[in-house]
Formats: C-alpha cells, structure tokens, sequence
C-alpha cells in the first residue's frame, strides 16, 4: 500500500486512482490524520506500507524520521514546483527521494522500487528456477520469454517474491495487495487469486512454486525444494519416492 499526504483530496483521489490503475492500492491522509494513524496503526498495518508519498506542504512538522521508526517504507517528497533550494532542504529532512509534478506514476513505482534495491542491497529481479519475478512493476518472465499475468496476480507474485523466504498469510497480502482500508473487497478473494495463479504456472512450469501451509501461509519454493519435502513426506508415510 502507497500512502499519500497532502491535504489535498483531489490530490490524494487523483494518485489513488493512478495507482489503483497499476495495480498498486494507496490511502491517502492529510497530516494530522495521518499523525494518528501513525501511531495506533498495527504492526501488519504498518508492514504493508511500501511508501509515503508526502506533499511538500505537509512535510512542516512531519519528520521523516518518525516513520522510520514505524516503517523501513521509503519516503518520498512530492513538489509542486521545481525549486533547488526546496529540494536541498528536503533531501537534509531525511526523505529518501524528491519529484517534482507532474509525475506519472510508474516513475514513482520504479523510483520505490530502486530506493528498496539501495537499502536492502537486492536486486530488482527475484529468479526462481526458469521464473524471473520482477520488483517494478513489469510482467513476470519464464525461460526469458514474458508471461503476462494479471496485475493482482502479477502483485501477489512480487509481494511473495520480496519477502525471501518468510511465509505471508491471506491477511497480508489481502493488505499488500488492495491496502487495509479497503472494505469494498473480501478478503476471501486472496485465495481466488492465488489458485488462478498457481494454475498458471503450473501449466507453464510444470510445478506449483508457491507452497502453503494451513495457519501458517503461503511462499515461493524452487522445485528442488518442493521434490525434496514431498520425497521427505513420502518417506514418513512408509510410500515409496
């Protein structure tokens, strides 16, 4: 979820639904709400932010580093106008980026995501065997030929792909995936998402990567890895491998 403040409802409806059309869902906040929000939000709330978008009328008062010791989610200044000295003075308030508008939004989405590469140290792109998942927003790839998959679909797959190997559960990618102020959707609709999916590229792959767990959730896993536990069950079972 990309948070927006600006006390600006046009501004905060207007990204909203630039974002949404990626497929990136955002909440937007002017800054007193999102001083609130801040502060009482829970620890799942809060890792589902993958940046704040903070307009620079809002950045008085509102301290980069406070975030910070809320979220790793990069922050990024929005300008209404070019201006070196505004720039200057906040890059030295701690923001990780500024832009100036107008600005299309996968700019902002590619912006994110190389400001992640630089303070993580990971690349923009997750292989797995013949996949290769990319963190910016493009297709997925197999065998260096792109697979095109729907953008919820493509998101569920990037959000797996940038925790490693943790396992998420289907509220946490319900709110990396449609934000958690969204109550037009069920949540249920995760589990829709992800079977579809995994069809997908089963067929492509000729294995499920994602692996799931009840209770504990879902995560990428090589095919390696999934022959060895199903050899290793097999073998608990007393079957033959």
């Amino acid at each position: 979820m990309i948070v927006i403040i600006d006390e600006r409802d046009l501004v905060q409806q207007g990204f909203a639904s630039q974002f949404g059309n990626e497929g990136f869902p955002s909440a937007g906040f002017d800054k007193r709400e999102f001083d609130g929000w801040l502060g009482s939000a829970s620890r799942e709330d809060l890792t589902s932010v993958s940046a704040c978008l903070i307009g620079a009328s809002e950045m008085d008062g509102l301290s980069p580093a406070a975030i910070r010791e809320k979220t790793n989610a990069p922050v990024i200044a929005l300008l209404d106008q070019s201006s070196l000295e505004d720039t200057l003075k906040l890059f030295e308030s701690g923001v990780d980026d500024v832009v100036r508008k107008p600005v299309h939004v996968r700019e902002i989405i590619a912006r994110i995501a190389a400001i992640k590469r630089r303070t993580a140290n990971k690349e923009s792109c997750v292989h797995l065997d013949r996949l290769a998942i990319y963190l910016d927003g493009r297709d997925p790839s197999i065998d260096n030929k792109t697979f095109p998959l729907p953008r919820r679909e493509r998101r569920i797959l990037e959000y797996l792909a940038s925790i490693g190997d943790r396992r998420a559960n289907k509220s946490q990618i319900f709110s990396a995936i449609y934000g958690v102020f969204n109550e037009d959707v069920e949540e249920n609709v995760i589990e829709s998402h992800i079977s579809k999916l995994r069809k997908k590229l089963r067929n492509a792959l000729g294995y499920d990567p994602i692996d799931s767990k009840r209770y504990l959730g879902y995560r990428l896993m090589p095919a390696q890895v999934e022959e060895e536990a199903e050899s290793k069950e097999s073998q608990m079972l007393g079957l033959p491998a």
